[in-house]
């Protein structure tokens, strides 16, 4: 603006008119002597071509640096297109092979009822009973609005992963609902974001996709239990092996036995982009569990004053831990926090509307 206004007025077209030019006039010799200048000195000509090359230098530099960044962080890199193939083909092999194998949702499904009773704000059937609740906190602009799904299920493998657009890579990214409504879902909220992660411990459904321990992570196990532990001091094939069923890489860990973990205020989050805050009043979407193994899903809402200013990661422990759960978990939250129940996003992304995300966490719904 400041800018097109001084443009404005340096060709009158806003202010007094430009004042006629007074200078007395050249003689006819003097304006064909400013006709021909002299030649540039040769050394004038080399500066001119180290900075016109510079310049063509610098612009491909940039092209190259754009090109990059399109590549790493923007472009889909697909290492695996397929993912529900491979990990029912997992599933099948672990089933065949494991004593324990026809006490798990994934294989009692083919023999399940598969009926179930469907309200505004609950689901009941043979893999899980959910309930769901708005709560709203404070007043004014210190109103917090949050979204609980209380899950019984039936174990551990009837909470489920999926990847956007059913593909394991980078930047692969899709709507928390596209993805619940392509995977059946009932409930979902979205994930952790692995995908603009190159680390991490990744368990899905099951089948081990990475195996690179860097921070605190969260396991699922079959059985049904949720457990914190660190990445660093285990590898994915132990895991699965002790019978965990998911694994999520985000943090940090907000409850461990009942007692809210020191430090959470402090924790930056590390991403491909570097090392980034997540302190402050944000949108966080949460998981815990209670002491009798109900499963505990919260989206709090944020950055809209009046509505939802968001939590800090001590209010977020605050509130899992006013919910019963002796465990819980940060997951990617901001504009990616995403509540999904019976057909609908329930919650109010901060965006003003869904933000793609790498994988949800969701219930089947088996009506």
């Amino acid at each position: 603006m400041e800018h097109c206004e001084a443009s404005r007025q340096a060709d009158g077209r806003n202010g007094p008119a430009i004042a006629p030019n007074t200078s007395p006039t050249r003689s006819e010799a003097e304006f064909r002597a400013a006709q021909h200048t002299p030649a540039p000195h040769p050394r004038s000509l080399k500066r001119r071509r180290v900075v016109v090359g510079a310049g063509i230098l610098t612009l491909a530099l940039v092209g190259g640096s754009t090109a990059w960044a399109l590549d790493r962080y923007v472009i889909d890199h697909v290492e695996i297109a397929d993912v529900s193939a491979l990990e029912a083909g997992a599933s099948a092999s672990w089933s065949s092979t494991s004593s324990s194998g026809s006490t798990d949702s994934e294989q009692s499904t083919d023999t399940a009822d598969h009926t179930a009773t469907v309200t505004y704000s609950s689901y009941t059937a043979s893999n899980a009973s959910i309930s769901v609740e708005t709560v709203t906190t404070g007043g004014g602009d210190n109103t917090v609005t949050y979204y609980v799904a209380t899950v019984s299920a039936s174990d551990g493998t009837a909470i489920r992963s999926a990847f956007a657009k059913n593909s394991y890579g980078t930047n692969i990214t899709d709507k928390t609902s596209t993805i619940a409504e392509e995977n059946n879902a009932i409930l979902a909220i979205n994930g952790d974001y692995y995908g603009f992660r190159d680390s991490g411990i990744l368990i899905r459904n099951g089948v081990i996709y990475r195996d690179d321990g860097a921070r605190t992570g969260l396991a699922i196990y079959r059985n049904g239990t949720m457990a914190i532990y660190d990445e660093t001091t285990t590898s994915a094939q132990q895991l699965v092996d002790a019978g965990v069923w998911n694994t999520l890489s985000f943090g940090p860990a907000l409850i461990e036995n009942g007692e809210a973990v020191s430090g959470i205020d402090s924790v930056e989050i590390d991403t491909n982009f570097g090392n980034h805050s997540i302190q402050g009043e944000q949108p966080r979407t949460l998981i815990g569990q209670k002491q009798d193994g109900t499963f505990v899903f919260v989206v709090i809402d944020g950055r809209d004053e009046g509505y939802s200013r968001g939590a800090t990661m001590t209010e977020a422990a605050q509130i899992m831990q006013s919910l019963g759960c002796v465990i819980a978990y940060n997951l990617d939250g901001g504009g990616s926090s995403t509540m999904y129940f019976n057909g609908e996003v329930i919650n109010q992304p901060s965006n003003g509307g869904e933000r793609g995300t790498s994988n949800i966490l969701y219930i089947e719904d088996l009506s």
